[in-house]
């Protein structure tokens, strides 16, 4: 995602057909635990294979009364088989945040490496890990939202079934993993027909309800991998909300981990 649909790493080992099965049909397992891991792992198997992919996204960030500002930026990520994915995050416009740039390496396990380039500094800063749940650049995304959301990064739970927007969903409940995370648990809806995240709800470290995610206008590319065109996070506790519109995507571009390395961020233009 930027989610921040961002922005995540993916299975890679073949499925058999008694798996593939079981995959499809998750709720089979012995517990509700199993049933929300069977789902999580759906999801990531479907969008393993991507190699890499660019894409331009115009981001919109609303306050309290509806005034609302707005940035353009481009965004790459390369897929990491043996480990969470690499995003790199430019910013062109306006002018007083053009050329700083933002890279992850998400981990399967651990805390993700963050880098931020600031242009008028003229430095590259490290995001330590008990920042992470703090805004990205003004907006109502934490850093934290912006890495791949790797399976192992959440323990478990199957809520139930019920309809969103007409869509037949799985709400999957999941917990992070780290102790630094801004939260305490995450309750997500995943449609039943191609396991695409639609709504996410954030709940903060007093258990109340923070940010709702939702995404919007999924399309396909190269017949498999699916990509929303729009996210919206809205506060629910400040009355403030950003907008990512994607556009242009682009996949196998070729990219490679010198395309994402710490240099890369003094790169960017």
């Amino acid at each position: 995602m930027l989610s921040v649909n961002s922005l995540r790493s993916f299975l890679t080992t073949s499925v058999t057909m008694a798996g593939a099965l079981l995959l499809l049909a998750p709720l089979t397992a012995a517990s509700p635990q199993e049933d929300g891991l069977s789902i999580a792992r759906e999801v990531d198997r479907r969008d393993s294979g991507f190699s890499d992919f660019t894409a331009e996204l115009r981001m919109i960030l609303r306050n309290r009364h509806g005034e609302q500002s707005e940035r353009s930026l481009r965004s790459s990520t390369l897929e990491v088989d043996s480990d969470g994915d690499k995003s790199l995050v430019i910013f062109d416009r306006p002018n007083d945040v053009k050329g700083t740039a933002f890279l992850t390496y998400s981990h399967k396990t651990g805390p993700d490496d963050q880098w931020l380039y600031l242009p008028a500094l003229k430095r590259v800063k490290r995001i330590a890990s008990n920042n992470k749940s703090g805004p990205f650049m003004g907006s109502e995304f934490a850093y934290e939202d912006i890495s791949s959301q790797e399976v192992e990064k959440y323990t478990y739970k199957f809520i139930r079934s019920e309809k969103l927007n007409n869509m037949d969903c799985f709400v999957v409940e999941r917990y992070p993993v780290d102790p630094k995370s801004g939260y305490t648990r995450q309750l997500t809806w995943i449609d039943k027909q191609n396991y695409l995240y639609q709504k996410i709800d954030f709940y903060d470290r007093k258990d109340e309800l923070l940010k709702t995610l939702t995404y919007f206008n999924y399309k396909q590319y190269g017949g498999k991998y699916w990509r929303s065109e729009e996210m919206t996070m809205v506060n629910h506790q400040t009355g403030k909300s950003t907008t990512l519109q994607w556009r242009n995507y682009k996949f196998g571009n070729e990219l490679s981990d010198r395309d994402f390395d710490q240099n890369s961020l003094k790169r960017a233009r």
